[in-house]
């Protein structure tokens, strides 16, 4: 009777412990899933402004109005590109509530804008706006892309302009420098869902070559970024966290699109100009392949070299698609990604980004898309017409743990 009782408490003990080790591994899978950051690119011209009326959309749309007249440019091109939601004015504050709720609802948890400032003065900038104001922006959080690089007229607007003459150049001068620094730490970076790093706003530039210009070479590009690395903390930050786009050149990592690079490596600038991390805006730096999954992996066969080569931090960047069309009237099926783009194959190469940071534990958590809402380039979360909320129920199901490859 006694060795009886005592089995039966040995044997509760081990339930014991085996439910507690499993508790304890769910716990700390969920806490591994968790941590991952899944930030989209937001391209903010599908509303009305001043400046992008008078320049570029005189219909009061925005770029919908280039969108919309999308056409097919072979059989079974899927043009136009048509929205769910229908084509709201993406500073819309009901608009914005819904984008955030959904990103939120299915694992994306950053917005990262791309924000820009020509003719001394904001462009685009009511979207951000409406993020930051949104009754529940505090589900999400944010943080900018400095999209500094010349627009040539036919670039946005091939109806209304035929050349490639320049609208805006990406330069800038100290006078307006400044008051851009001030104005993304006042404005944005103060917001307490601003996306920090070891308690740094991240703050990414999107063309080196056009900041470089701006003042003079890579000694002068120094100098302003100390600039705005003193008056972040003089704001009470410990820093700022600087990302910069990287471009391809022979297939290796190089920071400038056409720039001279004055003979030094990748990893000199880097150094020189103390940068924090690289990554892409799209797997375009590995050319072009009408086949998704051909094109992603010349794109993650690149990123794994430029990892090897680079001193700090790459993060990977997962696209969509690739389809802009509506924006260059000559081109056709070549220029199109239109085969085996799905959310499925999607799915499949978010779940190797978070496999390539796992691998990483050094490195935040980071993972960027291309991206939220970039219908003029065929690259979009945002649910339409043609798969619903299929890509966006692709990433709930890879950041949550439960895809799987096989099914």
């Amino acid at each position: 009777m006694i060795c009886k009782t005592l089995r039966n408490i040995v044997f509760g003990i081990l339930v014991i412990l085996v439910w507690q080790c499993t508790s304890t591994t769910e716990g700390t899978q969920q806490q591994t899933e968790a941590a991952y950051d899944v930030a989209a690119y937001v391209w903010p011209s599908t509303h009305d402004d001043p400046l992008g009326r008078e320049k570029l959309w005189s219909e009061g749309i925005g770029e919908w109005e280039i969108i919309q007249k999308g056409v097919p440019r072979f059989k079974g091109h899927y043009q136009p590109r048509i929205p769910l939601w229908g084509y709201e004015m993406g500073d819309d504050p009901a608009a914005m509530e819904k984008k955030i709720n959904a990103a939120a609802d299915h694992g994306v948890n950053v917005f990262l804008f791309d924000w820009y400032w020509y003719d001394e003065s904001p462009f685009l900038e009511s979207m951000v706006n409406s993020f930051v104001n949104a009754k529940n922006t505090d589900r999400m959080k944010f943080y900018l892309m400095w999209a500094n690089h010349d627009v040539p007229g036919n670039l946005w607007n091939h109806f209304r302009y035929k050349t490639d003459s320049l609208i805006w150049q990406g330069e800038v001068d100290w006078k307006n420098y400044k008051i851009i620094v001030d104005r993304v730490i006042r404005q944005y970076f103060r917001q307490p869902n601003y996306y920090k790093i070891d308690g740094k706003p991240v703050f990414s530039i999107f063309s080196m070559d056009d900041l470089v210009n701006s003042f003079g070479g890579l000694e002068g590009t120094r100098e302003a970024l100390d600039y705005l690395r003193d008056e972040v903390v003089k704001a009470g930050f410990p820093g700022v966290y600087l990302q910069t786009i990287g471009w391809s050149r022979n297939d290796e990592p190089n920071l400038f699109r056409r720039g001279d690079d004055q003979g030094k490596g990748v990893n000199e600038i880097v150094e020189q100009l103390g940068l924090n991390s690289v990554t892409t805006y799209t797997w375009m730096i590995a050319g072009l392949n009408e086949d998704y999954v051909k094109w992603a992996e010349k794109g993650i066969s690149l990123r794994k070299k430029w990892d090897a080569m680079l001193d700090v931090p790459y993060f990977p960047c997962v696209s969509i698609g690739w389809d802009n069309t509506p924006r260059y009237p000559e081109l056709g099926m070549e220029s199109v990604v239109h085969i085996g783009n799905t959310p499925e194959s999607f799915a499949a190469y978010l779940q190797e980004a978070k496999e390539y940071l796992k691998a990483r534990p050094e490195m935040p958590k980071l993972i960027i898309l291309n991206a939220w809402n970039e219908y003029v380039e065929g690259s979009y979360l945002e649910p339409d017409m043609k798969w619903g909320y299929g890509y966006l129920e692709a990433v709930k199901k890879v950041m949550s743990g439960t895809y799987d490859k096989y099914k």
